[in-house]
């Protein structure tokens, strides 16, 4: 295994090619940092355990989150929501396909767009993660008034790049469907 070395100044170049702002400010967040890689961590961890025992991974969660959550999602709008290749999705979304947990129907109005649902069984895996995933937040939030639960909700929001025009962001920030506001 690679030997991890830690130094205390050294500022990576943002995306751009240059340090961040926050580097050349000296203001880095380091708590916050590590607080949302154990969260992660912890919160997916819970259903990828459960994944395991079917062969699938975390993109197949991914991948029936969405579908189960947006019925007749559109494959284009699914790829745009998880930011990721057809050649990437299509590996995953075979996998569901062929054991019955999504099934793809034609557009009624363009028979070239692929409608993704999720099955009784995709629907059943999806609400027994969902359940873990629930239990985590429940027990994270059991001693936070409303107030505070709604801060919460404000952080994680304002973590979204708003500039993205996922259609399920908008569902999510705009109301959207039933599903997206339960």
């Amino acid at each position: 295994m690679t030997d991890v070395n830690f130094s205390g100044s050294s500022a990576a170049p943002d995306s751009k090619g240059g340090e961040g702002s926050a580097a050349r400010s000296g203001d880095l967040r380091w708590d916050i940092i590590e607080l949302l890689f154990f969260a992660y961590r912890d919160f997916v961890g819970d259903a990828d355990h459960e994944l395991e025992a079917f062969g699938f991974g975390r993109a197949h969660h991914r991948v029936m989150h969405f579908v189960h959550r947006y019925p007749g999602l559109k494959v284009a709008d699914l790829l745009d929501v998880l930011r990721i290749t057809k050649q990437s999705l299509g590996r995953v979304l075979k996998q569901l396909l062929d054991e019955g947990y999504i099934v793809q129907k034609t557009g009624n109005n363009d028979r070239r767009q692929r409608l993704l649902y999720a099955t009784p069984k995709g629907e059943a895996l999806v609400a027994r993660l969902a359940g873990l995933q629930t239990d985590r937040i429940n027990r994270a939030v059991q001693e936070i008034d409303s107030a505070g639960q709604e801060v919460v909700r404000q952080f994680l929001r304002a973590m979204i790049d708003r500039d993205d025009p996922d259609k399920v962001l908008e569902a999510i920030f705009g109301g959207g469907s039933k599903k997206a506001r339960e």
